[in-house]
């Protein structure tokens, strides 16, 4: 089984990153981290260009993800919560899924044929809910069809507790783990 892992945090040793580390020791089979901060992905410039052909016109680092997404069984995207959403990056790289959404609804294809499980892990302290983050993650992984989506995992009180500490949180990683894990 295949895991792509979509990483919307700054921070190398942050609370995220130290969930998807808990993630990545109990998958089976490979996984592919995309670390949102740090790949050479540009966000979609709306060229319109996959209005009409498949793929994107933009050559970069998305599309070894694009390949990726076409094998894959599982898709995770991990995030802090900024102001109630998913990081900046994490919507920059996922808005070249725009390709998938094209294919669909102006060129009647089905850009993705293979099902895929989808995770949303995400941490954040302020006063800010996780709801909006957790909505736009589910929009953004059925993009990538992704049609069984496991409850949202979050730890939302980093400013008090490290996420790796939060015993719900490291459950509902657990549980990530099992639900990837189980025969598709």
């Amino acid at each position: 089984m295949k895991t792509l892992i979509i990483n919307g945090s700054p921070r190398p040793n942050g609370d995220t990153v130290s969930l998807i580390r808990r993630l990545n020791e109990g998958l089976a089979g490979e996984y592919k981290v995309v670390d949102t901060y740090r790949c050479n992905i540009s966000p979609c410039v709306d060229c319109r260009y996959c209005k009409e052909h498949s793929g994107c016109a933009i050559q970069d680092e998305m599309q070894a993800v694009y390949d990726y997404i076409q094998v894959c069984g599982n898709v995770v995207i991990a995030s802090p919560i900024y102001f109630s959403e998913v990081t900046g990056k994490v919507l920059d790289v996922c808005s070249r899924l725009q390709t998938y959404f094209s294919a669909r609804f102006f060129r009647g294809e089905t850009p993705i044929t293979k099902e895929k499980r989808g995770a949303v892990i995400l941490v954040g302290g302020g006063d800010g809910a996780p709801d909006k983050a957790y909505e736009t993650a589910c929009t953004l992984l059925h993009q990538m069809n992704c049609r069984d989506i496991h409850p949202m995992v979050c730890s939302h009180n980093t400013d008090r507790q490290p996420a790796i500490e939060d015993a719900q949180a490291l459950a509902g990683v657990e549980s990530i783990v099992r639900f990837f894990n189980q025969e598709a």
